[in-house]
This record gives structure tokens, sequence and C-alpha cells, in this order.
């Protein structure tokens, strides 16, 4: 079962002044340095998804802007690498989505997330201590072929969430292995403070 992983990197960083999380740095390393490194794979075989407009040109990997569709927000970029992949994967490879602002993305978190693929699952979703993480999944290329077009159509799933409960998606979670939460993201100023910190604190 091949892999290809996009990560969402499109946000616009509205609570924390309109900035482009992926650039936000911590540690010396940008949020998206920091997550194509935990994803240990050669970077020329990850999607950024940078969101609507004009391509963002990226170090790491291929940049993907949004389709031109009524969908916005992380499922656009899912949208987007789907597409991308639709005459380069074979129908059954697997898509794993990556938010950008989880810093401390753990090792394992391919492997883990597959399995259920791999026993019969059409999708997968991180979570920690019962807390779901959909932007951080894992689903199958044969699901998402026709998304583009049920987009244009105003048909698709609203959000990431909403597209996993369709698929019945099992939910895989890191609390057994990890202390503090693996998937802890930035939405705000205090957010930002408390990742900083851990990152100092950190041996990861």
């Amino acid at each position: 079962m091949n892999a290809y992983f996009v990560i969402l990197a499109g946000g616009g960083g509205s609570r924390l002044g309109h900035v482009r999380k992926a650039e936000i740095r911590l540690g010396g390393a940008s949020l998206q340095e920091r997550v194509a490194n935990r994803l240990r794979i050669d970077r020329s075989a990850i999607l950024i998804s940078t969101g609507a407009g004009l391509s963002i040109p990226s170090a790491i990997g291929t940049a993907l802007p949004d389709l031109d569709t009524p969908i916005g927000g992380p499922l656009a970029g899912i949208l987007a690498a789907a597409a991308h992949l639709r005459h380069q994967a074979s129908t059954d490879s697997v898509l794993l989505s990556v938010a950008v602002d989880t810093p401390f993305l753990p090792e394992d978190f391919a492997s883990r997330l597959m399995e259920p693929l791999e026993h019969g699952a059409r999708a997968a979703k991180a979570c920690w201590r019962g807390n779901a993480y959909p932007t951080n999944a894992a689903w199958r290329l044969a699901d998402l072929q026709d998304l583009p077009e049920q987009a244009s159509a105003g048909t698709v799933a609203p959000s990431p969430r909403a597209l996993l409960a369709q698929l019945g998606a099992v939910s895989v979670d890191w609390e057994a292995t990890h202390a503090s939460d693996p998937f802890a993201n930035l939405n705000t100023l205090a957010d930002l403070i408390d990742l900083s910190y851990r990152v100092q604190g950190s041996s990861d």
C-alpha cells in the first residue's frame, strides 16, 4: 500500500494576526519544516497545500494551491492533493493529511494510521485522550477520486470531520504512548507561547 502525504499549510492564521502558520518559527525552525522532519520521508514525496490563490513556492515538496471550487479550509487542501494524485497513484494508495501546526507529530504517525486501512477501514483519524484531530488522518485515494467534482456540484461533505464520519473512520489514539498531546496545534497567541516553551524543554 503506497502512501502519499499532504501538509495542510494554507491557513490564514486569522487569530494570530493573519500570519501564515507554515512560516511561524519555533526553536529556530518553521512549523512546516518541523512537520516535514517528523514525517521522516523524502521531502520530494510531500505535497504542500498552500491555500487559495497563486501557488506559493515551497522548499519542501510540491506546492498545491486550492482548486477552483466553493470549498475552502483544510478540506480544500485534501481535494487539491486528491486531484494532483488522480493520474499518478494507484487507487489502492493512501493519502495522509497532516496539519502544519502540529510540531510534535508522533514519529509513528503514518504507520499507526495506515494499519486500520490495511485491515479494511476506509479512513482513520488521529486522537489523543479521545480528542479527535480530523486534519491528521489517513484516507483511501479511491474514496477521494470524485471529491473535486462533488465539490463543484456542492455535494461534498463540508469538512474533514464530516467526511471522516461519512467514511466511518477508525479512531487511533496515542494516549498510551504519549503523556503530552502529540497533536497540540497552534491557533492563538497562548498556543504559540505554550508550544514555544514545550520546544525549549523537549528533546524531540
